[in-house]
């Protein structure tokens, strides 16, 4: 038999698993990939940018729905870095892009969303827009009386087998922690172990973000600034929430319910 954490308002699971288990089971879902789906998306949502993210990997029939879409397939940092356009990168968005389309493949989160898009309310989160989604996600909970799972998104062993991937990310995990932070309701047990690791962390948390093994990756390939942009706390009001099948932000439309 299979024991979840039904009996509480907010939860915590992990990657594309945690995130169907959410969705079937009706929660309002969090999706936060720190670096970077969430912050990516949550910085071209503040430009109101229109994003629609897709199941990995980024091929031909990702390009395909981008065109049929009329939007502009998201690239890879260094792709784009060589070939221009739009990438991972949430500093790759600017005001520039209001009203423009575009395709995001993730492995992470872009996954998660992709498992979890038959909720009833599915947000991005991260620690850019920690209030503001924690204040929309309660808001909705108390509407719908529907419990909030937050999917901390996590990483990908690169040599594992099929459904042995995941690689819990802390950045993930503290910034589901700041999110849990700011929301109400009874919390199960994995969530009060993440929150109390947000609340240990906080006073380091840029430190660990830098040095964390993500932090690192991004580092060691030239992206330092990434990871300086991700790790500033509540600077973005928005808060992306999939209508149909792309993002629009919450807080500027009535179409989300």
């Amino acid at each position: 038999m299979f024991y979840d954490q039904m009996p509480y308002d907010v939860k915590v699971e992990w990657g594309p698993k945690g995130g169907r288990a959410a969705a079937e089971r009706g929660d309002i879902v969090i999706i936060v990939d720190v670096l970077s789906f969430s912050s990516t998306v949550v910085t071209a949502v503040q430009h109101k940018a229109r994003v629609y993210p897709f199941q990995p990997p980024s091929n031909e029939f990702a390009k395909a729905f981008a065109k049929k879409v009329n939007a502009e397939l998201v690239r890879g940092r260094a792709e784009a870095f060589r070939e221009g356009g739009h990438s991972l990168s949430p500093l790759s968005f600017s005001s520039a892009d209001a009203g423009r389309g575009f395709v995001l493949c993730s492995l992470n989160g872009a996954a998660c969303t992709v498992m979890a898009a038959e909720a009833p309310a599915l947000m991005v989160g991260c620690l850019l827009n920690a209030t503001a989604v924690a204040e929309a996600a309660d808001r909705l909970r108390r509407e719908l009386k529907r419990s909030i799972t937050l999917i901390p998104c996590g990483e990908l062993w690169p040599d594992a087998d099929p459904g042995q991937q995941l690689r819990p990310g802390i950045e993930d995990y503290l910034g589901a922690g700041l999110i849990l932070s700011q929301l109400s309701g009874s919390r199960s047990p994995e969530a009060e172990v993440c929150l109390g690791a947000f609340h240990s962390s906080r006073s380091r948390l840029n430190e660990l973000l830098w040095d964390s093994a993500s932090g690192r990756e991004l580092r060691e390939r030239g992206y330092e600034a990434d990871v300086t942009y991700c790790g500033q706390v509540d600077i973005c009001r928005a808060v992306p929430v999939l209508h149909e099948n792309w993002f629009e932000n919450a807080n500027e439309t009535v179409s989300w319910l």
